[in-house]
């Protein structure tokens, strides 16, 4: 890794103009200045196109276009990506200050890593301030992708070799497809990794994945089909074990 790293950051986006400016605010607010923003839209019938126009001479690829669902748009992402490190911030999402990307790009030059993972809090749209939970990348090893653990992927940031060497998303997942990418990531048994504990992104409660008793079951199903198609040994209740697990999340101290 090199000491002024090229940061790409993908941004997919579908309707989000309720969210997206803050999105884009925060990467060009980052005082790192080795940035290649992407923003891939599928094509949005609201003012998602004009609030990427206000910001058109900060990013540098712009595509919109009708897609095949969310891992169909990160591909087309991927494609584009010419930075040292990669990383994907959703629509909704945004850095937790400045000097995230910084912060970033020196740890993975100093210690010479493949992946940095770092934390996310989650906020409701009411009180984007507070945080009302914090996922903890700390926790997490790749034994424990067989029980259904990941690291945080909006905070999670890919040297260009890895990215490289795991290829592109499989579109034929509807919201596990991060997680089976992730499963690839750490096959490698020689991945320098690495885990900085802060929150590097702020989050918006509501995703896809936690939306709902039905959004969980297909994720779980897809989870374990992830292990399975990439060798891991797992079953339903060793998924569903993790959720005990993630309700600390909200009432623990940090």
């Amino acid at each position: 890794m090199k000491a002024t790293p090229l940061i790409s950051v993908i941004t997919v986006c579908y309707n989000s103009a309720a969210t997206l400016e803050r999105t884009l605010r925060s990467v060009a607010d980052q005082d790192w200045r080795f940035v290649e923003h992407i923003v891939i839209d599928g094509a949005s019938t609201d003012d998602t196109p004009a609030i990427i126009e206000r910001f058109r001479s900060r990013l540098s690829h712009v595509v919109s276009e009708p897609d095949c669902g969310i891992y169909d748009a990160m591909n087309k992402g991927l494609e584009r990506a010419s930075g040292d490190i990669v990383c994907f911030l959703n629509a909704d999402d945004h850095y937790a200050d400045p000097q995230v990307l910084s912060r970033v790009a020196s740890q993975m030059y100093e210690l010479d890593l493949d992946v940095l993972m770092g934390d996310v809090g989650f906020f409701r749209v009411q009180d984007i301030s507070r945080i009302v939970r914090r996922y903890h990348s700390g926790r997490f090893r790749p034994s424990l992708l067989a029980w259904g653990w990941m690291p945080a992927h909006p905070a999670l940031f890919l040297s260009h070799a890895v990215v490289q060497r795991v290829g592109r998303f499989k579109v034929d997942y509807r919201i596990a497809g991060d997680f089976e990418y992730i499963v690839r990531v750490f096959q490698d048994q020689a991945l320098r990794y690495h885990h900085l504990p802060e929150i590097l992104v702020r989050m918006q409660v509501g995703g896809v994945s936690t939306n709902g008793w039905h959004s969980m079951m297909m994720l779980n199903k897809e989870v374990v089909r992830a292990c399975r198609e990439n060798g891991l040994k797992t079953n339903i209740i060793k998924i569903l074990s993790k959720y005990p697990m993630k309700l600390m999340e909200f009432i623990v101290s940090w």
